[in-house]
Order: C-alpha cells, then sequence, then structure tokens
C-alpha cells in the first residue's frame, strides 16, 4: 500500500486521504492551505478499503478539509460513514488525541501583525511559555503528538509495540535559547513585554538574557539552587545534578514527603556563616508552587492588558488561570500546534466588534519571525538577527555541556 511522503520538502507535502480533491497536481498541501498532523497507533493491519494512507508508525498529514471530513465521517454524519471500518474508526479517533494544526502562511502573516499592534499599544503585557517554545532547541514537548505524555497514554492504551519514538537522551547543557527566546529578551529589553511567566525548567530564558526581576520560573530552572537556610539562590553552569557533590550523607537522600524525591543536591552554601543545605528549585508532581514565584507572577498576570501565550497547552492548574487574570478587555494572545481550553477566550471581539486577542496555530519560531519584522525596522532586525552568532558564544560561555 502507498503512503504519503512524511520526509518530502513543506511544499512537497502529500494529504493522506486518499480521495483529497483540494489540490489538481498529486494532493499537495501547500503554504496557502491550512494542515493537519495526527498519530495514531501503529496499524496492526491495512486494507486497500481504508480511506488513510497512514504512515508505519500511525502518522498522516492532512488539509484541513480533508481531516474535517473524516472526523465528520467517526460521528456518521457524512457519505464516508458508510465505508468506514470500525478499526479505522478507533485509528481516527485516537488521532484526533494528538491532531496539530499548522494555519496558511497568510493567516500566520496576518495575525503576527495584529499582534505586534497589540505589543506597541499596551501598557503592560506580558508572556506565558511552555514546552513548546523550547522543541526547536531539542527539548521534547509532553502533549503534541509524539508528545512524553502523548505516549505515555498510547503505550497504556495499546500497548508497547504502538510507540516509535526513540529514547530522549537530552544534553541540557548543550541547549540554546531558540529564535522565541531570543525574540521575548528582545521584546523586554525594548520594553514591549513588561514580564515573562514560564512553565519550562530548561533555563534558556535566563540564557536568552531576561534578568531574574523580569521573569517568573514557576517549576523552577534546572541551573538553580537555592540554600534551605539562608535563602541565597546560586546559579550554576551546570544542570544541578553535575559538579562536585556529597550525595552519601542520610541528610542528602532524604526524600521530600510530597514528592518522594530527595531536593537536596549534595553541596553547600558558601555564604558567610551559612553553610546551609543548597536545594534544587526544580518542582516535581506532588510539590507546591514557591509562593513568591507564584505571588509576583499573579501581581504580573493581574497588572496586564495583553498576554502572549507561546507553547503551552494551559491544562496545567494553576499556572493556566493566571492568563485570565488580567484587565478587562482581556487581549490573550496564543500560539500552539494544539487546541487550548482558552482558545475561545483568544476569540472574543471588543464592545465595538474589534479584534482583541489571537489565536494561531503554529510553530512559535514561525510566529516570532514574522512578529520581529514588524516590531523592528529592517536594518535594526538585520542587525539583531546577525548577531545570534555573538549571542551563542556568549551563550557557551555560560554553560558547561557535559
Amino acid at each position: 500500500m502507498a503512503t504519503c511522503d512524511l520526509q518530502s520538502q513543506e511544499s512537497e507535502v502529500l494529504c493522506c486521504f486518499k480521495t483529497c480533491k483540494q489540490h489538481p497536481d498529486r494532493k499537495i498541501i501547500t503554504a496557502i492551505s491550512r494542515k493537519v498532523e495526527v498519530k495514531a497507533f501503529e496499524p496492526k493491519k491495512r486494507s486497500d478499503k481504508m480511506l488513510v494512507n497512514w504512515e508505519q508508525d500511525g502518522s498522516a498529514r492532512f488539509h484541513s478539509l480533508c481531516w474535517d471530513s473524516l472526523v465528520e465521517a467517526t460521528k456518521g454524519v457524512n457519505s464516508l460513514s458508510a465505508t468506514l471500518s470500525d478499526y479505522e474508526r478507533s485509528m481516527i479517533i485516537e488521532a484526533m488525541k494528538t491532531a496539530e494544526f499548522h494555519d496558511s502562511d497568510a493567516a500566520v502573516t496576518e495575525e503576527a501583525s495584529h499582534i505586534a499592534s497589540v505589543l506597541k499599544s499596551s501598557s503592560h503585557c506580558i508572556a506565558f511559555t511552555g514546552a513548546g517554545i523550547s522543541t526547536a532547541a531539542g527539548i521534547g514537548d509532553f502533549r503534541g503528538k509524539d508528545g512524553k505524555w502523548t505516549e505515555r497514554d498510547r503505550v497504556k492504551n495499546f500497548g508497547p509495540e504502538t510507540s516509535k519514538v526513540p529514547n530522549r537522551i537530552t544534553i541540557i547543557g548543550g541547549l540554546r535559547p531558540t529564535y522565541t527566546h531570543e525574540a521575548l529578551a528582545k521584546l523586554v529589553e525594548m520594553g514591549c513585554l513588561k514580564f515573562i511567566i514560564s512553565q519550562n525548567v530548561d533555563g534558556l530564558h535566563r540564557l536568552s538574557g531576561v534578568a531574574k526581576e523580569n521573569i517568573s520560573e514557576l517549576h523552577g530552572n534546572t541551573f538553580t539552587e537555592h540554600c534551605e537556610d539562608c535563602g541565597k539562590v546560586h546559579e550554576l553552569k551546570q544542570h544541578y545534578k553535575l559538579g562536585s557533590k556529597d550525595t552519601t550523607s542520610p541528610a542528602v537522600l532524604e526524600k521530600c514527603k510530597r514528592c518522594k524525591i530527595p531536593h537536596r543536591t549534595g553541596r553547600k552554601c558558601k555564604e558567610s556563616g551559612c553553610n546551609g543545605y543548597l536545594k534544587n528549585t526544580v518542582i516535581n508532581f506532588g510539590d507546591y508552587l514557591d509562593s513568591d514565584v507564584l505571588e509576583t507572577a499573579e501581581r504580573q498576570a493581574t497588572d496586564s492588558d495583553a498576554v502572549l501565550v507561546l507553547g503551552s497547552s494551559l491544562k496545567v492548574s494553576p499556572a493556566n488561570d493566571l492568563v485570565t487574570l488580567g484587565k478587562e478587555p482581556r487581549r490573550i494572545m496564543l500560539c500552539n500546534r494544539q487546541t487550548t481550553p482558552y482558545d475561545s477566550d483568544c476569540r472574543k471581539k471588543g464592545k465595538d466588534g474589534e479584534k482583541l486577542g489571537a489565536r494561531v496555530f503554529c510553530d512559535c519560531d514561525k510566529l516570532m519571525k514574522k512578529v520581529m519584522e514588524k516590531m523592528l525596522s529592517p536594518s535594526d532586525l538585520q542587525k539583531w538577527e546577525r548577531g545570534r552568532e555573538t549571542r551563542m558564544a556568549e551563550y557557551d560561555s555560560k554553560r558547561t555541556k557535559a
């Protein structure tokens, strides 16, 4: 059975819906089309009667309208329902949980222009970021079609043979800020962003140059540790698990009562007269968020008149509540590839019917590239983008890869 070519260039991707009629030339999904990428489970049986040319691992790509037709078929509301087998229906239903959408280039450009106008006119715009801004740096996300939690659920529901994603081994010290990280740092520098609230622990915001007073890292930072006695925060060049330490002491090995994981790193504070145990700042499942960090985030979110949400599914509480704490009328501008519980908030209109927020489906780097084209003059943009090589050398000097 033929399969769709997922390895082709972006302009040469083929729709996997066998009877696609969206493009006259080999069902190509072009930049002017809205695209959907999904992943079900690995098909154990194939048939020429299937409606989709599924890849070996259960992946597929479609024009948005073709995907809509398949979803409708599972509900029995169109003519495709009669030819849809129960087995393929189960594949499509599973794929619906992972669907990632990509807006057309024109739609992304239009939304980027609106976002730039909000950034320029806002008096207190903040950003809220999730794992999706770091995937371009080499970190896997959690709820994408190949995400950590997605794969875990797939294995749980359909067996280990249904997951073909290789084990992720990320040398976090070797990761560097993405275009989005750098764009946000630049917007903070310009005064267009007042604050960043992040769910990420990778330390890439701080590495990109965002000062500690301009960010709340809700779930901690793997490149910081704090003293449990004096409270001093120590910034590290390496992941907190690395470096000289003593992990033989019973006090160091003591597990947290909430997350059942030791927080002490095996090092002691070197502040004069202290010598207290140092702890990592990472928030594990079961841990409470740091009250000071959360209170600062809540204060900034309450003062905001616009929120730029990038790379978050907004499904983790209480973090997700922060995006709706701002002043009315709320201007929530959200970019990621999957639907979220807050999509309708992004599309609300003002009293006079004016556009307030924005909802963009695409990679964060793609959107932020277009936003920065609107925020900077051509010469300033070129100068800033060319400076990445110099900035990269600076990042390297602040990290130990091993």
